[in-house]
């Protein structure tokens, strides 16, 4: 979306104002109004336009903008089209029924919420994907929460967490290699270095998580009713573990995302062909609509209906929505503006790398996309860093730090969306407890500038 040109040269004043305006406008809508993100985001959209048509900017070039930032998207699309099958065809294997059981037989509510934060936390660094852990077992164990009674809203904060900790130090990230890789920082020596900031991070959400996690005495007994009626579905086998051990293997080598999710899926569907007696014409039904438990147990019902591509509909159009709204952004001048001023005004070491958090978290909450924060940031702040002495691994860090773990904080974001919508959790409600993330950004302020120095 970088490559998009410029149409009009706000001045900086007038930019901040439109930035204001529109997240006042956001806000009012979501938070006061309670409506789907979609709409104060087209809301916006509409205003942006406006304000490009009012400084003679022509409609097409609008136009162009909007699909160029729509176009961007098409990696991610594809990507939460395989999502939904996986759920489902998880659902139809066994897979995630099988690690309900499991979950549900060797965890304890003692600790629930920090041992659910540290097992996220390590099969996302198996996974290299926070989306992929969130939608595999981060479904189970919010199944398990509801098993146990256990807060909904914590839960989530605990798997958001320990997913985007496994997704920061993962050499198998694609947020990991792109921080690196847009600096020029060694894949190795970046996750060495981002240990830094986020070890002490993850020690302090663990004590967090720990503190906060029900004693005993809190345990709903009912745990057994839901182990008898997830084995009653005859999902579960010793064969529904082999999806997730391939979508390990996938990972190892290197296989992209796409190919990794869609290789398990398939796997698990014929597994549920083959083992679970699922008949054939059901399960292109189960890819698109998604499974439908038939137990004698609802609330077990309400967990394993899940996934399909229909479900990622509301995911994607807000995906789509929000990557229009950020190639408005940039066709108006107005976030090149406020970038471009940033580069001519910071000095010291730690305004430095605030304004680099504080830039990360910006584009993450003005267009909601991750990757876009990573990339703009870094671009902007190379020779800033360059000119003021400080290493390549600080910038790098910064921007994971700041811009990766961001994401999932912004009800309107690519990662916001989809884990509301798989955790059926909203952001504003785990957002307070998703320690590690709000916790990385303020440490790497804190204390990032005491190793940024070359």
């Amino acid at each position: 979306m970088n490559s998009i040109e410029a149409k009009h040269n706000p001045s900086l004043a007038v930019s901040i104002i439109f930035f204001i305006m529109i997240v006042g406008i956001i806000s009012f809508f979501m938070i006061v109004l309670e409506t789907a993100p979609h709409i104060p985001i087209l809301i916006a959209i509409f205003i942006l336009i406006g304000y490009g048509l009012w400084n003679k900017i022509s409609y097409q070039s609008l136009q162009h903008a909007m699909a160029l930032g729509a176009g961007s998207a098409m990696g991610a699309v594809f990507l939460f089209f395989v999502i939904g099958i996986l759920i489902s065809s998880w659902m139809i294997s066994g897979t995630i029924p099988a690690l309900m059981m499991v979950g549900l037989s060797i965890i304890s509510t003692t600790w629930f919420y920090a041992i659910v934060f540290a097992i996220t936390a390590i099969i996302g660094i198996s996974l290299g994907s926070s989306l992929t852990t969130t939608a595999t077992v981060g479904v189970a164990l919010i199944g398990m929460a509801g098993a146990m009674d256990a807060s909904l809203a914590i839960t989530a904060g605990a798997i958001v967490s320990g997913a985007f900790f496994g997704d920061k130090m993962s050499p198998l990230s694609d947020t990991t290699n792109l921080a690196s890789a847009i600096v020029g920082v060694d894949l190795f020596e970046h996750i060495k270095h981002i240990s830094l900031t986020t070890i002490p991070a993850f020690i302090i959400s663990f004590i967090a998580f720990a503190i906060l996690s029900p004693g005993k005495s809190y345990a709903n007994n009912n745990i057994a009713q839901y182990q008898d009626a997830l084995q009653a579905t005859g999902l579960i086998h010793w064969s529904s573990w082999i999806p997730l051990i391939v979508l390990i293997v996938c990972t190892i080598f290197k296989l992209s995302a796409f190919l990794s999710l869609s290789i398990s899926s398939l796997v698990a569907s014929i597994i549920a062909m083959a083992v679970n007696k699922f008949p054939l014409s059901d399960v292109p039904k189960a890819w698109f609509e998604g499974y439908t438990g038939g137990s004698d147990f609802e609330p077990v019902n309400e967990l394993i209906t899940k996934g399909g591509m229909e479900s990622m509909f509301f995911t994607i159009a807000l995906v789509l929505l929000a990557l229009s709204f950020g190639g408005l952004l940039f066709v108006t001048g107005l976030l090149p503006t406020i970038l471009d001023a940033l580069q001519t005004r910071l000095k010291r070491t730690r305004s430095i790398i605030a304004s680099t958090a504080g830039t990360a978290i910006g584009v993450n909450v003005f267009i909601g996309e991750q990757y876009l924060s990573i990339l703009l940031t870094g671009e902007t702040f190379q020779r800033i860093y360059e000119r003021a002495g400080l290493t390549k691994k600080a910038l790098s860090r910064t921007l994971e730090d700041a811009g990766t773990v961001i994401n999932p904080l912004v009800p309107w974001s690519v990662c916001g969306v989809f884990i509301a919508d798989v955790l059926g959790v909203p952001v504003l409600a785990y957002l307070p407890f998703a320690f590690f993330c709000l916790l990385s950004p303020i440490i790497t302020i804190l204390f990032g500038a005491r190793t940024a120095k070359k």
